[in-house]
C-alpha cells in the first residue's frame, strides 16, 4: 500500500462500533445493521469493530464474527474497517487477523496482552508486535489503551515498531501524551487519536484523524470537529473541541460503555443494554443525560 493510499484510508474519523445487545443480552444484530445504514449516510470513514466500545472482552468467539462480518457487509463502498483483536495468546491473535482478512477487514488493531502484566517488558511486547505483524496479511496498528489494560507502550518502543512495514500506524487512547507519538508519525506510520477530547489539538500536531467514542451517538459533531483539524480553523475548532470535551465527558467520560450506548438510545440509534458485568444506566440517570444533552442542543 502506498503512502497516498494509507492516507486515504486512515485520515478520517472512525466509530468504535458498539456491540448492540437485546434486553437478555443476547446479540442484536438486527440493531447494528440499522446503526451502520444511519452511519453510512454520513461522511465517517469507517468503523473500529470489536475494539473497547465494542465489549470485545465480553463477546464469543463467534460473535466476534457475527459482528464484524456485519460490519463489513453493510458499511458503505468507500468506508474502512478496522478489527480489533485483544487476546492474550498470540496464536488466538494470529488466527483472529487471519480471519478478519479472510472476510474483508481492511485493517487490524492490536492491544498489548495484559494478564501477566508484569511479564511484558519491552522485548517482549517488542517480539509480540513484530511477529503478528509478520504474520498479518492484515496491516496493523498498535493500541494504546494504558486505561483499559495497564501497559502505556514507551515513544522508544513504538519507535522501534514503527519500522515494519505491515505496522502502518496507532490509535492512542491514553488521557495524555499523544505528542509523544506524533513526532514519530511519517507517511508510511500515521497517528490516530483515540478520544475526542484531543482530537483537534492532536491533529493541529499531525495526527490524521481518530476514532473516538462520540461518533457512535452524534458523528456529526466529530466530523466537523475533524473538518475544523484538517483546515486547520484555529479558532472555530479550538471553541469545537472545548463543547466536544464536555458532551463526552457526561457521557464515556463518566458512564464508560453504559453511557455511550445509552446516549446513542437517546439520539435514535439502537445501542440496547451493556452485557454484564456492566450495569446499563438507571432512570435517573438516563433523565440527567437527556437533560443534559438537550441543554447542549444534541437531542
Amino acid at each position: 500500500m502506498s503512502a497516498g493510499q494509507l492516507t486515504s484510508k486512515l485520515a478520517g474519523v472512525f466509530a468504535p462500533i458498539c456491540t448492540p445487545f437485546n434486553k437478555d443480552e443476547t446479540l442484536d444484530l438486527g440493531a447494528l445493521r440499522f446503526n451502520l445504514g444511519r452511519y453510512a449516510d454520513t461522511d465517517l470513514r469507517g468503523y473500529l469493530a470489536l475494539g473497547s466500545n465494542g465489549e470485545n472482552k465480553s463477546l464469543t468467539e463467534e460473535e466476534r464474527l457475527r459482528v464484524l462480518d456485519t460490519c463489513v457487509k453493510h458499511k458503505s463502498q468507500e468506508q474502512v474497517v478496522i478489527a480489533g483483536a485483544a487476546y492474550e495468546a498470540q496464536r488466538d491473535t494470529e488466527r483472529f487477523f487471519k480471519q478478519a482478512a479472510d472476510r474483508g477487514a481492511d485493517f487490524g488493531l492490536l492491544l498489548s496482552p495484559s494478564y501477566f502484566k508484569k511479564l511484558m517488558t519491552e522485548d517482549v511486547l517488542y517480539r509480540y508486535f513484530m511477529t503478528v505483524a509478520d504474520s498479518s496479511s492484515l496491516p496493523l496498528l498498535i493500541y494504546n489503551a494504558p486505561g483499559f489494560c495497564g501497559i502505556d507502550l514507551s515513544s522508544e518502543l513504538v519507535q522501534r515498531l514503527a519500522v515494519h512495514p505491515n505496522i502502518v500506524g496507532m490509535k492512542d487512547s491514553a488521557p495524555s501524551g499523544i505528542e509523544r507519538y506524533l513526532k514519530l508519525g511519517s507517511d508510511d506510520f500515521l497517528v490516530l487519536a483515540g478520544s475526542i477530547g484531543f482530537l483537534f489539538p492532536a491533529m493541529m500536531a499531525g495526527a490524521v484523524g481518530g476514532t473516538v467514542s462520540l461518533a457512535n451517538s452524534f458523528p456529526h459533531i466529530a466530523l466537523q470537529l475533524f473538518e475544523h483539524g484538517a483546515a486547520r480553523h484555529e479558532e472555530q475548532g479550538r471553541l469545537l473541541q472545548e463543547r466536544a470535551r464536555r458532551i463526552n465527558a457526561a457521557i464515556s467520560g463518566r458512564y464508560g460503555v453504559p453511557g455511550v450506548k445509552a446516549a446513542m438510545n437517546l439520539a435514535g440509534f439502537k445501542a440496547g443494554i451493556p452485557r454484564r458485568p456492566l450495569l446499563p444506566l438507571n432512570e435517573a440517570q438516563k433523565a440527567e443525560l437527556r437533560n443534559f444533552l438537550s441543554e447542549e442542543n444534541v437531542l
